[in-house]
């Protein structure tokens, strides 16, 4: 059973930074991605930055590429999204998520974390 364990969100003003953590296990299947997607009120799910474990590489929306950074844990199931000059419109949950290949804009979790609340003030 995988099991996806989230840290580091918080509050912080616009332009401020903050480094998600994202712990897995039980990952069985090598052809596997794995990233992060967010949540934010009164929106659809969004996929934010994702990876294909081990290899890359790595897609990232358009509304946060050149801000953000997802990198894994040398040899390690564990993933860090580094997110650099954060907006309001960053606000919202941010969930670890793993799923089958493609790592693409065509990712489709299969197995979410619990998330991690996100909060950047103007």
């Amino acid at each position: 059973q995988v099991q996806l364990t989230e840290s580091g969100g918080g509050s912080v003003q616009a332009g401020g930074s903050l480094r998600l953590s994202c712990a897995a296990s039980g990952l069985t299947d090598e052809r596997r991605c794995m990233g992060w997607v967010r949540q934010a009120a009164g929106k659809e799910r969004e996929r934010v930055a994702t990876f294909f474990i081990n290899l890359g590489p790595h897609y990232y929306a358009d509304s946060v590429q050149g801000r953000f950074t997802i990198t894994q844990e040398p040899g390690q199931n564990v993933v860090y999204l580094q997110m650099n000059s954060l907006k309001p419109e960053d606000t919202g949950i941010y969930i670890c998520a793993t799923g089958p290949y493609p790592c693409d804009s065509r990712f489709v979790p299969r197995d979410l974390g619990q998330g991690t609340q996100v909060t950047v003030s103007s």
